[in-house]
């Protein structure tokens, strides 16, 4: 008669037959951001020894290592925030990024179509060694003494 308890032969080898079968790990979805990358998560789980929350997403395209991941669904990832974020946040930040590039886009083809003209006056004064102090006692090549104009 087999006795039931806690035999440490018993543990053993049920422990070494449940390392041997595939585990099927499937994560909660928690999202889907507008590039079109899902998002999940496996919750803790105490009572099988997992103390941590394991949070990752399948990209669009598996083939792309350079994708963009929004800022919002990156801080989620790295457990920088607790909650997932939501699509209004996501879109709405997005809309502040892209307005943000135009502008700077804007910005910057008027500074190249019209120069000022400080800029024009501090690039004629800066002409190499000759915009630098020239004095008498030294040297203008390294090794070689700087010959004194008679003129002064």
């Amino acid at each position: 008669m087999a006795q039931e308890g806690r035999s440490i032969l018993a543990m053993i080898i049920r422990n070494f037959v449940n390392s041997l079968r595939p585990r099927q790990i499937k994560g909660n979805k928690i999202g889907k951001d507008y590039l079109g990358n899902n998002y999940f998560e496996i919750p803790p789980n105490p009572q099988i020894g997992k103390r941590r929350v394991e949070r990752w997403f399948t990209p669009k395209d598996p083939e792309n290592f350079e994708q963009e991941i929004p800022a919002e669904w990156e801080a989620w990832l790295r457990g920088r925030r607790s909650d997932p974020p939501l699509e209004e946040e996501v879109l709405r930040n997005f809309a502040i990024s892209q307005l943000k590039k135009k502008n700077a886009a804007e910005i910057e083809a008027r500074e190249k179509s019209s120069k000022p003209k400080d800029f024009e006056v501090v690039e004629k004064e800066i002409k190499g060694m000759e915009s630098f102090p020239k004095y008498d006692e030294y040297e203008v090549m390294p090794g070689k003494p700087r010959v004194r104009n008679s003129s002064k």
